[in-house]
């Protein structure tokens, strides 16, 4: 049978909007607002109070109304008793909406809804923490590694002067606007505070829409989406690594046959340094490959038994390209590349039942959106259960995050991509 193409524009639109869940904005700033233990929403306030104490700062930044991470950030909020005596020796200081976000000091992975900052009074970083990946919470993240960070931040502020040069490659470098504000399709559209007294959530900006805003300048401008923007914070898997969450940076697992595989790192390496910087976690080697070049070498230094051992990993062009699929900012990405739709690589089973051979493009299409722009590919024709064998002239096998990276850097906004489709056993 003929392939019949259905034309689907990729467009430019608005972000997703925010859902109403003020009780528990609300609910958080009368359960920590007037607290001792923490200096709530007020940046300035604490480092005031750090500078008076001669303490480091503890800054927490967390999306309240974002589920994940909600257990972690209950436990540090609330104190648990595997990190209480630590936060005596910090003063802690809880951000709760991403409105005036310092951008020229504060970056982390904007998908998270949970991030930590250990800094000096003067607000040099000593140290991040805080990661999400696809995997379960508890697979990333542990109060028993925070701890370690804590500990580890506690003595570069009692040794401040002789390892502050040893800091400066964590220090944020540019930026691009001062704060989310000042991104253009934010622009005008979040006050500076959280309002209380009325639609308290939707005032509240979400760590997520800095993300999609950095990305959007690049979109409106009709510009490819480069890797750096598009595979934000590189999960250590795309060298080969599962890092143990309970530790600071300390391997758990080596892929065979990866970049780290052939630097020569193993099981029960505790990497020390990377690209010069001390690592205090997880979050500060994902910083380090945040900011590494799209090819070149990256210098380690590795603990190994009572051994140092220096290392060097070899970055080949493309390395960062890991899964994306998980990440809150890819509806955007989906809105705009794929019409709104969300797709699922089919098994060897499932192609098999297709008649579909491992080196043909094989994506089902599990969820199409509703509503506005996520709501193009619908109006186009596509419908839940299609499978998708042609996008753009493009038929060779594609992950998602692959077709994604495609639609970002190699059509552009209002462009009309042709696709073929696979339904019910017809193209």
């Amino acid at each position: 049978m003929r392939p019949l193409p259905v034309i689907l524009a990729v467009l430019l639109s608005s972000p997703l909007q925010a859902q109403d869940r003020d009780a528990k904005v609300r609910n958080d700033r009368q359960a920590f607002g007037a607290s001792r233990e923490w200096i709530y929403n007020d940046l300035n306030e604490g480092v005031r109070a750090a500078k008076a104490a001669d303490k480091p700062l503890l800054v927490v930044f967390r999306c309240i109304p974002c589920q994940a991470c909600q257990e972690f950030d209950d436990d540090v909020a609330r104190r648990d008793p595997i990190i209480r005596d630590l936060l005596d020796q910090f003063v802690c200081v809880r951000i709760v909406q991403a409105n005036t976000i310092d951008l020229t000091r504060f970056q982390h992975d904007f998908d998270q809804s949970f991030a930590a900052y250990l800094m000096n009074p003067d607000l040099t970083i000593y140290g991040r923490f805080g990661t999400r990946s696809e995997r379960p919470e508890y697979e990333d993240i542990s109060l028993e590694g925070l701890r370690k960070a804590m500990e580890a931040a506690l003595r570069m502020h009692k040794d401040y002067q002789a390892v502050k040069p040893s800091l400066t490659g964590k220090q944020v470098n540019q930026a691009r606007f001062k704060t989310p504000r000042d991104y253009p399709n934010l622009s005008g559209r979040y006050g500076e505070a959280i309002d209380y007294e009325g639609k308290t959530a939707q005032s509240c900006m979400h760590c997520h829409q800095i993300r999609e805003a950095e990305r959007l300048v690049y979109r409106s401008a009709k510009e490819p989406i480069p890797d750096e923007v598009l595979f934000p914070y590189p999960d250590p898997s795309v060298l080969g690594l599962k890092m143990d969450p309970r530790a600071m940076s300390k391997v758990e697992r080596v892929a065979a046959d990866s970049i780290a595989e052939k630097a020569g790192l193993r099981a029960g390496d505790e990497i020390t340094t990377l690209a010069g910087q001390p690592l205090l976690s997880i979050a500060d080697l994902q910083w380090v490959l945040h900011n590494a070049s799209e090819r070149g070498k990256l210098s380690a230094q590795v603990k190994r038994g009572e051994k140092s051992v220096e290392l060097t990993l070899d970055l080949p062009a493309g390395w960062r390209r890991g899964d994306i699929s998980w990440r809150t900012t890819t509806w955007d990405l989906r809105r705009m590349g794929l019409g709104g739709m969300r797709l699922d690589e089919l098994t060897d089973e499932q192609r098999k039942a297709s008649s579909l051979s491992d080196k043909s493009l094989a994506l089902r299409v599990r969820h199409v959106g509703e509503f506005g722009e996520h709501a193009v590919a619908k109006r186009a024709g596509l419908q839940k259960g299609d499978i998708l064998v042609s996008f753009d002239g493009q038929t060779g096998p594609m992950s998602e995050t692959e077709l994604l990276a495609y639609a970002m850097q190699k059509k552009r906004a209002g462009d009309a991509v042709a696709v073929t489709v696979l339904r019910n056993g017809k193209r």
